[in-house]
């Protein structure tokens, strides 16, 4: 019987952040979504101040993976060890460490190890996880650095925010229209194109063209996880609008005694750099966050209220 190799790989950022800082952002996963690039989605599973169990899902090599880790976080030594329980193919054994060094004051060293099998070592398969390992881990490392040499104005660049409908119709009614995005060019009018594959049932990747309020139209690209026993659809946008360097979200369907409460929710990390560009020479952030706050909840909202009238015009036929 093969016993396979184990291949390590090691990345490292310096960062003119504090350790802590920078800890801070590495110990968070749940908002990994919102600050890695490759992260989609993100469930806490269990957590009981020491370690913590995650369900992940995230964009390796232009495919969706999902798999399950424990992480062990140690706040003192500022270091996070992860092994993943149930990896995602080709991956057989996957583990490492995010290690912080503080460098002075206000400076510090990030390195991330991993360390990984793949199954009778294929050479295929390693290189594989090999190029997803290293993209991945670059792309995470690059835009924490970035994030935390801003960490004195990130509460203003992070923008989150909730719009919310009630719904005197079923919940699955509600449900089924936000799942359905094949057919919202014909029902939902700022949606002029939208492409969409479900290779895996629940996971649904899509490109898609908004109409904007000055008649103009832009395109996103986004990944969607749906949770249809739980009524939460939530998202990751890929490619973003200029003025938002992240966006994700969630579609949730709750019902009640009464009715149903369906809600949209929105979190966005401002491009910083775009906002005079779109917005003109006196724009500020304070602005472009009122910007994208009216934008996304206008259209958020607009399908929210097409989704009860679609469950409510249902509950008046029959």
């Amino acid at each position: 019987m093969a016993v396979e190799r184990v291949h390590r790989t090691t990345h490292e950022v310096t960062v003119a952040a504090p350790a802590g800082v920078v800890y801070g952002l590495i110990s968070d996963a749940v908002r990994w979504p919102l600050f890695f690039p490759p992260n989609v989605h993100v469930e806490q599973l269990e957590f009981d101040g020491d370690s913590e169990r995650l369900r992940m899902w995230a964009v390796a090599n232009d495919e969706v993976r999902s798999w399950t880790s424990r992480r062990l976080l140690d706040p003192g030594r500022r270091r996070v060890e992860f092994r993943q329980e149930l990896p995602a193919r080709p991956v057989q054994s996957m583990g490492g460490t995010w290690i912080v060094d503080a460098l002075g004051a206000d400076r510090s060293r990030l390195t991330l190890l991993h360390e990984f099998t793949v199954a009778d070592d294929d050479a295929d398969d390693v290189a594989w996880v090999r190029r997803a390992t290293d993209t991945n881990s670059r792309a995470e490392l690059d835009n924490l650095r970035r994030l935390a040499e801003r960490w004195g104005r990130l509460d203003e660049l992070v923008l989150s925010f909730e719009d919310s409908v009630r719904v005197n119709g079923p919940a699955e009614l509600v449900y089924d229209f936000l799942y359905r995005i094949g057919d919202w060019p014909e029902l939902v009018p700022h949606v002029s194109r939208l492409d969409f594959t479900e290779d895996e049932p629940g996971v649904q990747v899509m490109s898609m063209d908004t109409r904007t309020a000055d008649g103009g139209t832009h395109t996103t690209e986004s990944v969607r996880v749906c949770f249809p026993h739980a009524g939460r659809i939530v998202y990751k946008q890929t490619a973003t609008p200029l003025l938002m360097s992240a966006h994700t979200g969630e579609w949730s369907v709750v019902p009640d005694e009464t009715g149903v409460t369906v809600s949209s929710q929105h979190s966005v990390v401002l491009r910083e750099e775009n906002i005079t560009r779109v917005l003109g020479e006196d724009a500020d952030v304070a602005r472009a966050r009122r910007y994208v706050r009216e934008a996304l909840g206008r259209n958020s909202t607009a399908t929210l209220e097409l989704a009860k009238r679609h469950a409510e015009s249902a509950v008046t036929v029959l």
